[in-house]
């Protein structure tokens, strides 16, 4: 996470529910600066909280949609991509209210965007029914997901970096290291970008999976 100011609006998360069931969350929140930084600490409680007692991606978002839209004077939103992992099986189970388009590589691979069915951004209008849709990771899949401070990402002639230049850089090597994987696609930007100011988050997460008997 690079963020565009000395506080930003992004967030990512990846926690256990329980022995079986990992949760991975990246959200991008409306505005920057101390305002959607605030925003955004409310929202990852709000998500984290809901996970641990229990729902599927749909029905956790669906929650604190209209928990926010209750108190959201200021009508800000937060665009959100969850997954649930279920460790034993591979079945990435996922919602995404508004984020980026997963990017997805299969073992042997290469990385290519999954266009999602996007609902609505978290905080717009209450009431909204969130949709989930299911992805079967085997061992070696990769997952790559991240903030549209990627994409938009804009060099000195207002040419964005594009998910096209993204997919590229991550199938530089997309059997890389997760850690490696993420290094590489920052030094894209960078070197896209050049001396033009960055004005958003830039966040990304990478997760492999090894299956049941490996570590993830």
């Amino acid at each position: 996470m690079t963020p565009a100011k000395e506080v930003g609006g992004d967030f990512y998360d990846l926690f256990l529910i329980d022995d079986d069931h990992l949760a991975l969350v990246i959200a991008d929140v409306s505005g920057k600066g101390v305002p959607a930084a605030l925003f955004m600490m409310m929202s990852k409680i709000l998500l984290n909280d809901k996970a641990m007692i229990g729902g599927t991606p749909a029905d956790i978002l669906g929650f604190v949609n209209n928990r926010i839209c209750s108190g959201n004077d200021d009508n800000m939103f937060v665009t959100v991509w969850l997954g649930i992992l279920e460790l034993s099986t591979g079945i990435l189970t996922c919602g995404n209210a508004g984020h980026e388009y997963p990017a997805i590589k299969r073992a042997g691979g290469r990385f290519e965007l999954i266009k999602d069915k996007h609902s609505a951004a978290v905080g717009t209008v209450a009431g909204i029914r969130y949709r989930n849709y299911e992805i079967k990771l085997e061992p070696g899949d990769s997952v790559f997901v991240y903030t549209d401070g990627v994409p938009e990402a804009t060099d000195s002639d207002e040419e964005l970096f594009g998910t096209d230049r993204m997919t590229d850089a991550l199938n530089v090597d997309p059997d890389a290291e997760p850690e490696e994987l993420l290094r590489t696609v920052k030094a894209a930007v960078d070197r896209f970008v050049g001396d033009a100011p960055q004005f958003d988050d830039l966040t990304m997460l990478t997760l492999r999976y090894f299956g049941k008997d490996g570590k993830q």
